[in-house]
């Protein structure tokens, strides 16, 4: 039977089935309400983990869903992530993960959030150009100062999280992974056996909303979308997996939260096992 929830950092319970805030549109006006309607919808529904991060909107993000759902429910855990410097032009926008940027970033998410604690902090990149031990050396002193609770990676490698374990307890990775695309499979397994949360980011591939065969077939059988399967597939694949589907409409938010009460056959399961990854990556 699929487990429907998981301990992050081995002590905060959240539903497996999260939701990804990087969608939701924050600019002021009827889509900004909708926004806003659309995060409190996904706490009405059960979900208690939401995903942001310092990337979406530079900020923007994170103040919507303060003002959304802020004071928050006890059960909720809002993640969010930092590492990435904005544009300042004619510089794009970079990896950054020095010291003391990470410390203001993780200061304006306390303040942006309306938290003294923010109970799952995870390094949206790996800065090549800065020590690991130094980036994450950082972050742990925030932790032992109260300003974080769980420390998590993002897009890294297997050799990338080793390492990581080294300096602080990982609580969790958040690297691309659905149904047809499958490129780290390998975090994923270590991620697994260390009892380390995996969040897939892109949990859906845009390429299933089109799916025939084994999908369509699968969909057909439990009287579902396809995209209901991929999300089914990936619950059922590992009971760390914690997809974190995003979407800007309640409809589809509902349509997501159902599929956590899909079941798979052990043969739907086999087929779905079998399908091809898709290679082109492009959105």
């Amino acid at each position: 039977m699929t487990v429907s929830t998981f301990d992050i950092g081995g002590e905060r319970s959240v539903r497996r089935l999260g939701f990804g805030a990087m969608q939701l549109p924050t600019d002021p006006g009827p889509a900004r309400e909708r926004s806003i309607a659309v995060a409190r919808r996904a706490v009405e529904l059960g979900v208690t983990l939401i995903d942001t991060a310092h990337l979406y909107g530079w900020g923007a993000n994170e103040q919507l869903l303060a003002e959304a759902l802020h004071p928050y429910p006890d059960d909720l855990l809002i993640a969010t992530k930092v590492g990435v410097a904005p544009p300042d032009p004619p510089r794009d926008a970079a990896i950054c993960g020095r010291p003391g940027f990470l410390r203001e970033q993780v200061e304006q998410g306390l303040r942006r959030l309306r938290v003294d604690r923010i109970e799952l902090l995870q390094l949206h990149r790996v800065d090549p150009e800065v020590p690991l031990a130094d980036q994450l050396g950082t972050l742990r002193e925030l932790q032992v100062d109260g300003k974080i609770g769980h420390i998590g990676l993002s897009e890294v490698t297997v050799d990338e999280l080793e390492r990581a374990r080294r300096f602080i307890d990982v609580a969790s990775v958040q690297n691309r992974y659905n149904l047809l695309d499958r490129e780290h499979e390998a975090v994923l397994d270590a991620c697994a056996a260390a009892g380390i949360a995996f969040l897939p980011w892109r949990p859906v591939h845009p390429a299933v909303s089109t799916a025939t065969g084994e999908v369509a077939a699968v969909a057909s059988e439990l009287g579902a979308t396809a995209a209901q399967v991929a999300l089914a597939w990936l619950l059922d694949r590992s009971p760390v997996v914690l997809p974190i589907p995003g979407t800007g409409t309640i409809g589809h938010l509902e349509e997501n939260v159902a599929a956590a009460s899909l079941r798979l056959t052990g043969d739907q399961r086999r087929r779905l096992d079998r399908l091809r990854p898709v290679t082109d990556q492009t959105p």
